[in-house]
């Protein structure tokens, strides 16, 4: 043998060794040995990702290959079932990288995420452009009707075949070699968009040198400014974020008018700077992207092709939604605006009010109107104490018990881990929580799985839930204080936990929060019902310093203040819901300039200028970057159902047995096994009426 040959074999035996020693030293190789076999985030580095994704598309192909290529007759069996066996490798590696890249991202996350992002797609394409795999599974949809499947098996198989034809599956090769191209660049453009709204977030500073220029602000807010300024490096200053907990409070309070105006057009500029960050371009490659894909697959807009897995079903009756609530809403903000003025004219001021001044004149006329405060309700909002409380209304509904757990891994120090555990002592699930602000997390807050509930051939997986905020931080010796609406926020996140959590599906396809995007937001939005009720107030709403129970005198201020502004909420938010579907109704893209679009679609509906919508599209994160493009009004849909679905337990009692089991048994369990609207009437008796919500925001 010569010499050259030998080296070569040596080079080869080498690099198989140290192929398989990296493979032994990848946790992802493996099943994870933790307890309930969570991730172990101790032993997962960065460079564990990327060799995980490829090996993990490489052991899906081939699963996809055997079962496209058997030689048996197609059954439900060995292929849609066996389809939802495969792909655990990477199933595990991408549930975890994108937990974490949402949560704990930096530059080597971000490379990782453009270099796989792809791989992904085109991964994702072989599989619904196989065309003898989509052959077997249109087979067994010929014969659905005579295969004797279970309700849940039924729904799998039909979705399946509708993923294969949204996915390409009968369009001609050069349709498919183009429908490839565009998945491919879409799978970027809107891991930029966010990325670029991240950096946006985190470069933003609002320095404030002069101890003159903090007049007005409660002290906890100059603390915990001071604090950010500390940790920031800038020593006897305060500094102020584009993070809702930093920027939200001095909107509110800051006597500066200037200072406000310069932090609220910071806010409402990201993403419109004409310089590496700006996502106009970016957006509107998207949206052409999405439009040609739609009709390639035969669809007048991306809004129709969305729509048709929705409980909607298409834009008219989205529009038709929107519209009824909008008149009330906005003749509501109107009459808002009209007294905010008038105390600025009281004042002695002769300016219009204008954006920047809203939430401050809202906070003063709330206080002359009802001598009600927010900010003296933050003692009684301890952090802690709101997780208690969420804990309660839990258990007090479905008997569920939070133990926590310190020999857990977590991800961060700021994490917290809890085994949820059903009235039986039963394991149920993991809860992961996580909720303060830092450089690396993406901004709002969000419900996500490192694994989803399953018991595919009668293997019981347990689900691993996370809940993401970005909540008001502890300052010195003073824990975190939350604000309602961050309380609010939790109660609504946890909603979405207990969908996954109580989650008692066979397949994970359809488990948890795989349901239509507008059903999605009812059992996080229902949740929030109970924040404020007196009865669970009582439990957890408990001063930080002296432990006393929140006073009825403030809980009936708070009843009182509740349908305050609550104009500017709901347009603010409907304002969004309309550019999100005026975006994605286009037919066609001339010449389009995205703020010129954006302020025609503002002027069609009468947005006051006082008003800003709540996202401007170079920040429209939900609708570029996340999953909710045609689908943001999905918020108000679902709260069309949670505010007649929590009418069942007012009926009854807010903590019914009886109403709350169904709401269990019929809602939280079933995720996407059967059609919204039909586990909705199980429920309720009946399909939702629109007056409750109207009559809740106090529009009627």
């Amino acid at each position: 043998m010569k010499k050259a040959s030998l080296l070569i074999i040596v080079s080869c035996l080498l690099f198989l060794v140290s192929f398989s020693s990296k493979q032994l030293e990848n946790p992802f190789f493996s099943e994870f040995d933790t307890p309930f076999q969570v991730p172990p985030f101790d032993k997962i580095k960065e460079e564990h990702y990327l060799p995980a994704f490829i090996e993990g598309m490489k052991q899906h192909n081939k699963e996809i290959e055997a079962i496209a290529n058997n030689p048996e007759p197609p059954t439900f069996e060995n292929t849609i079932e066996a389809l939802e066996k495969s792909g655990t490798l990477l199933r595990r590696v991408s549930n975890v990288f994108d937990v974490l890249n949402a949560s704990m991202t930096n530059e080597r996350m971000q490379e990782i995420a453009k270099r796989v992002a792809p791989l992904r797609s085109k991964h994702w394409d072989d599989i619904y452009l196989n065309e003898k795999l989509f052959k077997r599974i249109k087979v067994l949809h010929e014969q659905r009707d005579k295969l004797n499947l279970t309700p849940e098996q039924k729904t799998l198989l039909e979705k399946y075949y509708r993923d294969f034809v949204r996915g390409g599956a009968n369009l001609d090769k050069e349709k498919k070699a183009r429908l490839r191209e565009i998945n491919q660049e879409l799978s970027l453009l809107t891991l930029k968009f966010g990325e670029n709204i991240l950096k946006e977030n985190n470069r933003f500073e609002l320095i404030i040198e002069n101890k003159e220029d903090l007049e007005g602000l409660p002290q906890s807010v100059i603390d915990a400014a001071a604090e950010t300024a500390k940790e920031r490096g800038y020593k006897g200053k305060w500094v102020f974020t584009l993070h809702k907990p930093s920027m939200i409070p001095f909107l509110t309070y800051s006597a500066k008018r200037e200072l406000r105006e310069k932090i609220f057009k910071a806010y409402i500029n990201r993403g419109n700077h004409n310089d590496e960050l700006d996502n106009k371009k970016i957006l509107l490659k998207i949206v052409a992207l999405r439009l040609e894909r739609a009709k390639l697959l035969g669809y007048k807009t991306h809004a129709h092709y969305v729509l048709e897995e929705n409980m909607a079903k298409n834009p008219e009756n989205v529009y038709k939604l929107l519209d009824k609530i909008w008149k009330p809403a906005l003749e509501r903000a109107k009459k808002e605006a009209e007294e905010l003025q008038q105390m600025i004219y009281k004042e002695g001021k002769n300016f219009k009010l204008q954006p920047w001044d809203w939430w401050y004149y809202a906070e003063k006329l709330k206080k002359e109107k009802y001598d009600f405060d927010d900010s003296v309700l933050r003692p009684y909002f301890k952090l802690e104490n709101v997780i208690k409380g969420v804990f309660y209304v839990a258990n007090k509904l479905y008997g569920l018990q939070f133990v926590e757990r310190n020999d857990i891994p977590k991800y961060h120090p700021d994490v917290r881990v809890f085994e949820v555990k059903d009235a039986d002592g039963s394991h149920i699930g993991i809860l992961y929580t996580d909720y303060f602000p830092r450089a690396s997390k993406r901004g709002g807050a969000w419900m996500n799985s490192f694994r989803k509930q399953s018991k595919i051939g009668g293997k019981e997986i347990h689900p691993v839930i996370t809940n993401n905020g970005n909540f008001s931080k502890p300052v010195g010796d003073k824990p975190s204080l939350l604000s309602i609406e961050e309380v609010l926020t939790l109660f609504h996140e946890f909603g979405h936990a207990l969908h996954g959590l109580l989650s008692n599906c066979t397949y994970p396809t359809l488990s948890g929060t795989s349901v239509p995007r507008d059903f999605v937001e009812l059992p996080s939005q229902i949740m929030e019902n109970w924040a404020l009720e007196p009865e669970v107030l009582k439990v957890y709403a408990r001063h930080y310093k002296t432990g006393e129970v929140i006073p009825q005198e403030l809980i009936e201020k708070l009843k009182k203040a509740k349908l305050f502004n609550q104009g500017f909420a709901t347009v603010e938010y409907l304002a969004a819901a309309y550019l999100d579907m005026d975006w994605h109704t286009l037919t066609e893209l001339n010449n389009i300039d995205p703020l010129k679009f954006e302020e025609e679609s503002m002027k069609r509906i009468g947005l006051i200028p006082e008003i800003v919508v709540r996202y401007r599209s170079p920040y429209f994160r939900h609708i570029f970057s996340g999953g909710y493009s045609a689908g943001y009004y999905s918020y108000i849909w679902a709260e069309v159902l949670d505010a007649d679905a929590f009418e069942a337990f007012k009926e009854k009692g807010i903590f019914d047995k009886e109403t709350a089991q169904s709401f269990r048994k019929n809602i939280l369990e079933k995720g996407g096994t059967e059609d919204p609207m039909i586990l909705y009437k199980r429920f309720r008796g009946a399909e939702p009426k629109v007056e409750p919500l109207l009559k809740r925001r106090g529009l009627i």
